[in-house]
């Protein structure tokens, strides 16, 4: 549904964020899109959808060139930008004046989801705070029902309670047509929600697998000692020795930890490379 093909991008030619990356995405995932600040997820979001465009290379989104930005396209796309903006009006103004560029857009989803963050309907949306406006920007991207929603730091501005409800919110709109990439740097917040990740760096990508390849290739667990164990890629101390991803030679069960999978990743790309290679 969404495929890079060798695509260049940079602010200027002489300074390219990320050069010849080529990647395929499909339906029915939950993607989750992880890098240090910097190493261009944002830009790469915009890219797909078409509010920026590649140097090189060619990007096709359900088969659609987004930086032609035609109306099939924008009305089955969805993207909620890290940084937000909302206009001096109610929520029934704003619905009003935007559900209308989204066919599938449903009102009493949107309703469903503001009752459940618990958002107050009268108030003009610019006499809430930080948080409410992103949860009523969450509700209404996921009440457009687009085909393909993407989503640039969603949970920055939300406290615990409310991410917890975002991961909630998120997983339960997922069907077999839809696609979902969100990117973060605040990786434990995709626990439990994601299924497929995806983790640039130095303008590769370092690794795009599922999680069940990933348990399947790797272990996590805690390490009496690190010391001289060839196995481990990545370890830091706990109360009971050391938290560890090492490679998973004897295929045991394990839960992905992202934090510890990130760090292993950038603490140890070529060793995770031959590993998944």
């Amino acid at each position: 549904m969404i495929n890079l093909d060798h695509v260049s991008f940079g602010y200027s030619k002489q300074k390219k964020l990320f050069t010849d990356l080529s990647l395929k995405l499909h339906p029915g995932h939950i993607y989750g899109l992880l890098g240090k600040n910097g190493a261009g997820k944002s830009s790469l979001l915009r890219n797909m959808a078409g509010l920026l465009f590649p140097l090189e290379g060619t990007i096709e989104v359900s088969g659609r060139e987004p930086r032609k930005r035609e109306p099939a396209f924008l009305q089955d796309i969805f993207f909620l930008p890290e940084e937000i903006y909302l206009p001096s009006v109610t929520m029934e103004k704003y619905l009003e004046t935007l559900s209308p560029f989204y066919p599938k857009f449903d009102k009493n989803q949107f309703m469903g989801y503001i009752a459940e963050f618990d958002i107050p309907e009268g108030n003009k949306l610019t006499g809430m705070s930080y948080g409410q406006k992103k949860k009523v920007l969450i509700a209404f991207a996921l009440a457009t029902n687009t085909k393909v929603l993407i989503m640039d730091e969603p949970t920055n501005g939300l406290d615990i309670p409310s991410k917890s409800q975002f991961r909630k919110v998120v997983s339960n709109v997922l069907d077999a047509e839809r696609l979902i990439l969100i990117s973060t740097h605040q990786v434990r917040d995709l626990d439990n929600l994601i299924d497929s990740i995806i983790i640039i760096e130095d303008s590769k990508i370092l690794i795009q697998h599922s999680l069940d390849v990933v348990a399947e290739r790797l272990c996590f667990g805690t390490l009496s000692n690190v010391d001289y164990d060839q196995r481990v890629i990545y370890s830091e101390p706990s109360l009971r020795g050391y938290n560890a991803v090492f490679e998973n030679s004897e295929q045991m069960d394990s839960r992905v930890d992202l934090e510890q999978l990130f760090n292993a990743v950038m603490e140890n790309p070529a060793r995770i490379k031959s590993i998944f290679n």
